[in-house]
């Protein structure tokens, strides 16, 4: 995943949260903003000046690849006229999201990190004489993780995914069986490179909405920290601190100035593409640890 696009009245507003919620600006226009984490990815959040909402979604490939994906999809590959250039492939997936496959973006230099010493476990306490002090302020992002989104047609949806991304299954979530799943995680194909558990999961709600973009922070520690900066700056709080089963990852939700979900996430688990798809009941806890969801669950 590169970045999602969200479109808002007041740039001024969304840059304060996302400053607060650990990003950084790298380049600002009369009409966008673009954000970024301590990785080299120019941006990792765009925010368009307009009404409030969310425009869509970028994902990462090479620029061979938009030839090809051009070429399948009958589209073309046209350069990204934004701060750090590139090249794109416009997509619209079935339910009319914006779906833009991008290649050639200018990194930029990684960001220093905040550390801390190392953790002492039960199994190894490297950790001798130097005094854990992790330091405050806002969770240090790194780059956008992943999106969930709402559908009318979680088959449909999913097909075009991995049809025209290549996107793999992870897991299925279902209610009556297995045959017939409510929700797919679906994750990037890298070979027998790592790839995030998903970055996308696609549920059938009945409706065409985002349920949540989740970017990943440094540490455990680090998404602490940041939790309870956040809360000294009286931002929404909406779920968390938890650890997540399907993905495996330390959560804690919030809500932007939209009233969007966004997600700091850490410690997520990694597949690669030989792993084979899995299936859990949604009547299953989603949780290893942590709070139940909130009785308004916007996932």
């Amino acid at each position: 995943m590169a970045f999602p696009r969200f479109s808002a009245p007041d740039l001024d507003v969304m840059e304060a949260f996302l400053t607060a919620f650990g990003m950084h600006r790298a380049a600002r226009t009369d009409d966008a903003l673009y954000v970024r984490g301590t990785d080299a990815d120019h941006h990792v959040h765009v925010t368009h000046l307009g009404e409030p909402g969310f425009v869509g979604l970028a994902f990462d490939a090479t620029r061979e690849d938009l030839d090809v994906l051009a070429d399948a999809t009958g589209t073309g590959v046209e350069p990204l006229d934004e701060p750090g250039g590139g090249w794109a492939v416009h997509l619209r997936d079935p339910d009319g999201r914006v779906v833009d496959v991008v290649a050639g973006i200018e990194p930029l230099p990684p960001l220093p990190l905040r550390t801390h010493a190392p953790l002492n476990t039960g199994a190894a306490r490297p950790r001798i004489g130097d005094l854990q002090r992790v330091p405050l302020g806002p969770s240090q992002v790194k780059r956008f993780g992943h999106a969930a989104i709402k559908t009318p047609s979680l088959a449909d949806t999913a097909a075009w995914y991995h049809r025209t991304l290549g996107l793999l299954t992870s897991d299925d979530v279902f209610l009556t069986s297995p045959e017939e799943p409510l929700g797919r995680f679906l994750r990037c194909d890298r070979a027998d490179q790592p790839a995030d558990h998903h970055s996308l999961l696609v549920i059938e709600t009945g409706e065409v909405r985002l349920g949540h973009c989740a970017w990943e922070v440094a540490d455990v520690d680090d998404l602490m920290a940041g939790h309870h900066h956040l809360l000294a700056e009286e931002r929404r709080h909406y779920w968390g601190v938890g650890r997540h089963v399907l993905g495996g990852q330390v959560f804690d939700y919030w809500k932007d100035p939209l009233g969007f979900t966004v997600e700091h996430w850490t410690d997520a688990d990694l597949l690669t593409a030989a792993t084979p798809p899995g299936a859990r009941s949604v009547l299953e806890p989603i949780n290893q640890w942590g709070p139940n969801p909130p009785a308004d669950l916007d996932f």
